[in-house]
């Protein structure tokens, strides 16, 4: 392996040297615990607080409205389960996206194994939800509605404010997974009207095992994890002081750079793009081509499983994902792809990139021609091919 490059930030990305150095005095010197009474617990709280604020401005809600978590998927199982269960009386019926993360999506099977009623809204055939199709399916008995920001598979961006207004009108909670879109959405909760929304450190070049749940003040939500005083009593586990740290250290930055990478990004993802459609042939892209964030692009290759595409790339030391990076011990085809009406069989031949601040486009340029020796190897073994070709494809 020559070369080692990584095209796969929707699944994670590096830890920014500056969050790292922001950390570091919290896993030694700066050690207490942040619930503790002593001087050493006194500076750690501070330290904690003072991350609470900084995040809390950067997404346009008040301090005590954020709550911190260990990842992206228990803040949507909170949100979710939370509101819920919470609200039984009321209703029992909650809305979610076809489309939506597989924590969202288990939380959902979960609620509905315990007697709850789920509405999945189907998408166009960009990934689109349809703001009619919400209008259709709530009724008074709906008490949340759950609609991700950008989806993890094929980038495309939600009308995420349509989509609450119509909630709200209806006397429902809504609740966003903005997991996706934190490094490259400005978000700002009250011009979006969500009542909940989950965030990961991790994917905006923060540490992996902190996340943060925004829970509107007034907004009502059983507890998912119980123990100790934490997180204003609703959240037991003791406080991650240096994750917490880094997190907001890390938001920061990305806002502060956003327009900035998102151009250098999109320009890449463009090059990217229009290279494969362009030489290599029988491969769509998938997603919405107006709405979208600037770092994903998801190909379906025709005649090939996603899977040897993925091995192979890897052996030309190019890292990308056959899907989301959650459901990646799956041979199941996409529910995203399907929910978009992508064929069964295209599915399979399904590869997501997704590009981050750092890439070159020597890079991008290198990956582009290991993929065309890829899908040119593998389709040399595939018999569909060869019959689609009359057999004259040759290696």
């Amino acid at each position: 392996m020559d070369r080692q490059i990584y095209i796969d930030h929707a699944a994670t990305t590096p830890c920014d040297s500056r969050v790292v150095e922001a950390m570091l005095p919290y896993f030694t010197n700066e050690f207490g615990n942040a619930d503790s009474q002593h001087f050493f617990g006194r500076d750690t709280a501070c330290a904690v607080a003072f991350a609470r604020d900084a995040i809390a401005n950067l997404i346009g809600c008040k301090s005590n409205e954020l709550y911190f978590t260990g990842s992206g998927t228990e803040a949507d199982n909170w949100a979710l389960k939370g509101v819920a269960l919470h609200n039984k009386s009321k209703g029992k019926h909650i809305i979610i996206s076809a489309i939506e993360h597989h924590a969202i999506l288990t939380a959902a099977d979960w609620l509905e194994n315990n007697g709850f009623k789920v509405t999945r809204l189907p998408v166009d055939n960009t990934g689109l939800v349809r703001v009619s199709d919400l209008e259709k399916a709530i009724d008074d008995q709906t008490t949340i509605v759950s609609v991700m920001y950008v989806n993890n598979e094929v980038g495309t961006i939600q009308p995420i404010k349509e989509l609450a207004e119509i909630a709200h009108k209806h006397g429902a909670l809504f609740h966003s997974d903005c997991v996706q879109a934190m490094p490259y959405l400005k978000i700002d909760v009250k011009e979006l009207g969500v009542d909940l929304l989950s965030m990961s450190g991790h994917k905006f070049y923060g540490p992996k095992g902190v996340g943060a749940l925004y829970i509107r003040n007034g907004v009502k939500l059983d507890k998912l994890i119980c123990g100790g005083g934490q997180e204003r009593s609703q959240r037991g586990g003791t406080t991650n002081t240096p994750l917490i740290v880094g997190m907001a250290k890390a938001l920061q930055i990305a806002v502060d750079e956003m327009d900035v990478n998102n151009a250098k990004i999109e320009k890449l993802r463009n090059h990217f793009v229009a290279r494969v459609l362009s030489e290599i042939p029988y491969v769509r892209l998938n997603g919405n081509k107006e709405h979208r964030v600037p770092s994903v692009a998801n190909f379906s290759f025709e005649f090939v499983e996603g899977e040897g595409i993925l091995m192979l790339m890897d052996r030309y030391g190019v890292a990308v994902s056959s899907g989301s990076a959650c459901s990646s011990g799956s041979l199941d085809p996409s529910h995203v792809l399907l929910a978009m009406g992508v064929p069964i069989e295209v599915s399979h031949g399904s590869i997501r990139f997704s590009f981050g601040k750092d890439n070159t486009l020597d890079e991008v340029d290198y990956a582009v021609d290991a993929l065309k020796d890829t899908i040119t190897k593998l389709r040399a073994m595939s018999p569909l091919f060869n019959v689609k070709t009359g057999g004259t494809y040759n290696v």
